[in-house]
């Protein structure tokens, strides 16, 4: 469609883009908390999805000779205006937009009656098995309609069926549309390219693993998946996709992306239909190596790497009962109550090395990771699940699977000492852990010196090992249905 349009005595040209075979690339950034999300709690979200997207459209497009205006439509529904860029391929050096309005006044049913109001149109009403219209001038259209009928008598409608107006009022359009008035020097057909932000796209990451073995030699198989999520208000199909994981800063007040970003997307050689990675800035770039399609209002989930089998791991069970520190002390903690008897917790861990020469060696994207075991009679159970942060490779990630059933313990307070003049606290812990299974257990024991910053173990009967400035770890195997004890004598000198 074209038409003449003069303006400043300027010579306007309009021209619709061609919507036909658009190529889309697609990079969905996640703001989500890892594990916060699933894929039954998206309904609730609405306008506050975690997350957003860097939609590239590349078409053809038809561009007036000279300076004229081009409709852009087919765009998200819930797009960031501000972030619209166009670009010419064919012509990028004489091609340029120097005007752009973001047209979303869509069509409904209300907003068509109230820009008739002072037009005829017709309504359709049943009668028993007939249909009858009534013509007229639309006086109103609140709490029903009033119609002046060409007699002058009029109407009021409470109940219809349909309605007919003549036309589409001006200013009112059916899909969101992008303006531009352009300057090209080279009119006709041109392979162009949009990108823009919009908000309603996510991803997440989900981690399966089946643990074999047993505690001190298991093995695990890893699994990993992505779950994009499309509420953007646009279908995106036969797209290439990619997903940065990383936290990516945006300015609170107008949450546009950096131009550099767009720029420093790598090309990323595409060995395999699944996800490769590659470093994007200080972020992790996981472009799928085919294209996928993208619905409006779409959940889909995609294999993140071949799952890694056979992966070495260490199970572990971890005592700990002693109040965690201070992370800053003012003085000395001098009540003797304090942390003095307690009934602790006995956590299960994983733990695995993130490495090539354990079956893996990649960066991890944050997310939830279940655990499944073999039972005995082969099918495989839920026992347990956390959340990672971003891990790049060469990382240890240990994975909380709960609290053990068959392993208890407490910790008392044998003896404490304080002397105010020397500037000093002696105090002697007892530690208790029972075993009921059937087989022997080694069990860490977690002793946080919580008192004071400065301290030194003056006795033990059981070697500690220093985890930190302030947290030790006694090592103890504990044969089945039995007890051990560890005590220790800590001294708090300030």
């Amino acid at each position: 469609m074209r038409r003449s349009l003069i303006a400043s005595g300027v010579a306007l040209a309009m021209s619709t883009a061609t919507a036909a075979s658009p190529d889309f690339s697609i990079t969905v950034y996640s703001s989500a908390a890892p594990g916060s999300l699933t894929s039954e709690q998206l309904a609730s979200y609405g306008l506050r999805l975690p997350g957003y997207a860097l939609v590239r459209d590349r078409r053809e497009l038809e561009l007036p000779n000279g300076t004229g205006e081009v409709r852009f439509s087919d765009v998200a529904t819930r797009i960031d205006p501000t972030t619209v860029s166009f670009a010419s391929i064919t012509d990028p050096d004489g091609t340029r937009v120097i005007e752009q309005n973001y047209q979303f006044d869509l069509v409904d049913g209300a907003k068509l009656l109230q820009r008739y109001v002072g037009e005829t149109i017709r309504v359709d009403q049943i009668r028993g098995e007939k249909v009858e219209s009534v013509s007229g001038k639309l006086l109103s259209a609140t709490g029903g309609l009033i119609l002046m009928r060409p007699n002058g008598e009029v109407q009021s409608l409470s109940h219809y069926a349909n309605i007919a107006f003549p036309s589409l009022p001006g200013g009112l359009i059916t899909k969101p549309t992008l303006v531009w008035l352009v300057d090209a020097k080279r009119g006709g057909k041109h392979d162009a390219q949009v990108s823009y932000q919009t908000q309603g796209m996510t991803w997440w990451s989900d981690y399966n693993v089946i643990l074999k073995g047993e505690a001190n030699a298991c093995s695990m198989d890893l699994a990993a998946w992505v779950t994009v999520v499309n509420q953007s208000g646009a279908s995106y199909p036969n797209a290439q996709l990619k997903l940065v994981a990383g936290e990516v800063n945006r300015a609170p007040a107008a949450p546009t992306a950096p131009a550099p970003v767009a720029a420093m997307l790598a090309k990323v050689e595409k060995e395999s239909a699944g996800f490769q990675e590659s470093e994007l800035f200080e972020y992790h770039l996981y472009t799928l190596g085919r294209r996928t399609e993208l619905p409006q209002n779409s959940t889909k989930q995609l294999e993140l790497f071949p799952a890694a089998v056979g992966m070495k791991c260490k199970r572990e069970l971890v005592f700990t009962a002693s109040p965690q520190p201070h992370g800053f002390w003012g003085s000395p903690i001098s009540d003797q109550g304090y942390g003095a008897t307690k009934s602790g917790t006995v956590g299960a861990w994983l733990e695995f090395e993130n490495k090539e020469a354990n079956g893996l060696g990649i960066p991890l994207p944050a997310g939830r990771v279940r655990v499944n075991q073999a039972s005995k009679d082969g099918s495989l159970e839920f026992i347990g699940e956390d959340v990672i942060k971003h891990t790049p490779r060469n990382e240890i990630l240990r994975i909380k699977l709960g609290e053990a059933f068959d392993v208890v313990g407490e910790r008392k307070q044998i003896d404490y000492k304080i002397d105010t003049s020397a500037k000093r606290i002696d105090e002697t812990i007892e530690i208790s852990v029972r075993n009921r299974k059937k087989e022997a257990a080694t069990i860490r024991v977690r002793e946080y010196l919580y008192r004071w910053s400065t301290w030194a173990i003056t006795e033990e009967n059981l070697k500690h090992d220093k985890r930190d400035a302030n947290t030790v770890d006694f090592v103890v195997n504990v044969p089945a249905d039995s007890e051990q004890k560890i005590r220790y004598a800590v001294r708090y000198t300030w």
